[in-house]
């Protein structure tokens, strides 16, 4: 492959999601056999959702889903890009296959399996960095609208929610996945292909 030949990508996660962990998973598979470089963004579902009218167990996750956005947000402020992507996977092996339902205990796991100073995790706890996060959950807002979720992924400037998939596809299954999703996505005029899940994410 040449350089020419390469594709960027964008991918919006927020740590707590189960569904952009599971596509997070396929999104490194396809960076392994197709010739695409991804930029991770951090995206806050809590932003999303402020002001909505959620069921009480949603909204309480809501409360508490705060600060893992923030923490991955303060970290690339102050530590740059290169560690949004190693704070992501930390943070999500800790809550999704870990299980931990502690977002605190999770952030400090993850700032330690990452290398990164233990003192981020205060900003869990501060409105700091909010606008940094506001701004990156809106840039992908302003390409798929607002009745969607995490994950965001914008190819070539073409962007879609999801793909929502378990298990993450694996080898040339998860480039077969991606060819589609990008063949798709350049349609003109397509919108939306959608059926009920009959799982839940399966973590490997």
């Amino acid at each position: 492959m040449t350089d020419e030949q390469r594709h960027t990508a964008e991918f919006w996660f927020d740590p707590l999601c189960p569904w952009a962990w599971m596509t997070s998973r396929w999104m490194g598979e396809v960076e392994q056999v197709r010739p695409v470089d991804v930029t991770w963004h951090p995206f806050s579902l809590a932003v999303l959702n402020e002001g909505r009218d959620l069921p009480d167990e949603y909204r309480e996750l809501m409360d508490r889903g705060w600060g893992p956005a923030r923490v991955v947000t303060a970290a690339r402020e102050l530590h740059g890009q290169d560690v949004v992507k190693p704070l992501y996977d930390a943070i999500g092996t800790a809550i999704h296959p870990g299980g931990v339902k502690d977002f605190d205990e999770a952030i400090k796991v993850g700032l330690d399996k990452a290398g990164l100073p233990a003192d981020l995790a205060r900003f869990a706890h501060s409105d700091e960095y909010d606008p940094q996060m506001r701004e990156s959950t809106k840039q992908a807002l302003d390409l798929v609208g607002d009745d969607v979720g995490t994950p965001v992924i914008s190819v070539d400037g073409v962007a879609f929610f999801g793909p929502v998939v378990t298990p993450a596809p694996k080898g040339d299954d998860a480039g077969r996945l991606w060819d589609g999703c990008v063949l798709v996505a350049n349609t003109p005029g397509f919108f939306e292909l959608k059926r009920s899940r009959t799982a839940g994410p399966q973590f490997d």
